[in-house]
């Protein structure tokens, strides 16, 4: 089996915590609750779900990788909000974005080698 450089599963738990350091920096406005709370929960599913794809059948494999993915284009999606709004950490925000881009593509690739 091929060593990755970067362990995926670390890097989605250092994704997490980079999203909650990044929340800190939005204005306390109400209206921007909705962020920290999408954001909280999409960044840190990611990792959970795949964390739970390790260690089933292979059809719950493909059903945890298919949840991160979507969890994934959530995260990605709410980046984009942020940035257009530049609102909070903006550099934080475009490397959150960055990366948000980069695991949706994993999770896609992941999901598209399924064999049914």
């Amino acid at each position: 089996m091929k060593k990755y450089e970067i362990d995926l599963n670390e890097r989605l738990i250092q994704f997490a915590i980079n999203t909650f350091k990044f929340l800190k920096s939005l204005p306390k406005d109400t209206e921007y609750n909705v962020f920290r709370y999408q954001l909280s929960k999409a960044s840190t599913s990611i990792g959970a779900n795949y964390t739970e794809s390790q260690a089933g059948s292979a059809k719950e494999f493909y059903q945890r990788i298919n949840i991160s993915l979507r969890e994934a284009r959530e995260a990605n999606f709410w980046y984009v909000v942020i940035d257009r709004l530049e609102i909070g950490d903006c550099k934080l925000c475009k490397e959150l974005l960055q990366e948000s881009k980069e695991i949706k593509l994993i999770f896609g690739s992941i999901a598209a080698k399924r064999k049914d």
